[in-house]
């Protein structure tokens, strides 16, 4: 059960720490949307290419603002609400089992 524990530990860990750098990714790009940046850039090309997926599918539910998009507001509170519930599941689940 030891090792059943750790796996689960494992994964709240490992689920805590992507959703933290996805948040952090959807952060940068605000800041780079309000700057002039070069769109060619590896960085901001990966950049947009990870975070656009999830941004246009809450673009397509939310209201125009008159130009404000709040699509990273809500996506950011989203991961946030999914990560607290997901990883204390897993860590209850974890220190339940050992």
């Amino acid at each position: 059960m030891f090792m059943l524990s750790s796996i689960f530990l494992s994964i709240a860990k490992l689920i805590d720490f992507v959703i933290t750098l996805y948040i952090w990714l959807v952060i940068i790009r605000v800041i780079l949307s309000w700057i002039s940046v070069n769109l060619y850039n590896p960085f901001v090309r990966f950049l947009l290419q990870i975070t656009e997926p999830m941004l246009s599918r809450i673009r397509r539910w939310v209201p125009d603002l008159g130009g404000l998009d709040i699509s990273p507001v809500i996506l950011i509170f989203g991961l946030y609400l999914i990560r607290s519930i997901l990883v204390a599941v897993l860590e209850d689940l974890a220190f339940t089992l050992s």
